[in-house]
């Protein structure tokens, strides 16, 4: 999957009955199905019952690794429509099995009161950054052996990160990475809803791996489980896909075998987007 048409084909699922959808998975580099993929695609289930309303909140969670070769059922409950917001509730199921629920809520628009933190004034520009592919490129064949197999992917986004894991200098590094995302080739006519299900698929990238960085002398993606837990986000201001996004990430805690991550989004101009929060397991595998 290499172009935004693709994913978008990915995210957009099959009608099965008035409240049932169905999707099929891609491959993102591990065993098992993204997690910001069923997110999303549990989200374009959403919407599609919801009229007049954007999203505003959605609350998950991973009960189950996804199949990638098996079909996922979404089924979408209509919680409730209110004057002013409306609850849904998702369930993915494969195999006969819930792997996956989600809350969302919609809010019309609305005037009001407005304010937001301010994006960090240091950060380099991502003309000054190398990407995941010149990374993989220049320092591959240093790499383990997972982290080389998950950046040879082909994805339809372009990410360049800040901070650097370098595998021959074994440092532990705080617990903060600043990632800028765009979507590779041309976008254009990208409606608000579009847009959101595309930035919570992205969402699920670099936020749990930050929690890497404190143990980086000793933990890497080929000796370490991690796996996704729970997943919220909400989301503020429209944005634009055609430059580059800032995820600025933090893992405030690790402990008992669990990293608790959280992140804003932001535009170049500093507008800030969206803001993301996860907890995951992460642990040393035996």
């Amino acid at each position: 999957m290499n172009s935004l048409p693709e994913l978008l084909e990915l995210l957009n699922l099959k009608k099965d009955s008035n409240n049932d959808y169905l999707g099929v998975s891609q491959t993102v580099g591990s065993p098992n199905v993204f997690g910001g993929q069923v997110i999303a695609q549990a989200l374009n289930a959403a919407i599609d019952t919801v009229e007049h309303r954007h999203l505003h909140s959605l609350h998950a969670y991973f009960l189950e690794a996804g199949d990638l070769t098996v079909p996922i059922k979404y089924t979408v409950d209509r919680v409730r429509d209110g004057g002013s917001f409306s609850t849904r509730r998702v369930t993915a199921i494969q195999h006969g099995k819930t792997i996956f629920i989600m809350a969302l809520s919609f809010h019309k628009t609305e005037s009001g009161y407005n304010h937001q933190i301010e994006m960090k004034s240091n950060i380099k520009q991502p003309e000054d950054l190398l990407s995941w592919n010149e990374l993989l490129k220049q320092y591959g064949s240093y790499m383990p052996n997972k982290t080389r197999e998950f950046l040879e992917v082909v994805r339809p986004i372009e990410f360049k990160p800040t901070v650097l894991l370098n595998p021959l200098e074994k440092k532990d590094l705080p617990p903060y990475n600043d990632v800028w995302f765009k979507l590779k080739g041309e976008v254009t006519n990208l409606d608000y809803a579009t847009k959101q299900q595309i930035l919570a698929y992205i969402s699920d990238y670099s936020v749990l791996t930050t929690a890497i960085n404190p143990h980086a002398s000793k933990a890497h993606f080929g000796n370490t489980q991690m796996a996704s837990l729970d997943h919220s986000m909400w989301f503020f201001r429209d944005f634009d896909f055609s430059d580059w996004l800032l995820f600025s990430i933090e893992s405030p805690s690790a402990s008992n075998a669990r990293a608790f991550t959280k992140g804003n989004i932001f535009t170049r101009e500093g507008t800030l987007v969206a803001s993301v929060a996860q907890e995951g397991l992460m642990r040393p595998k035996s």
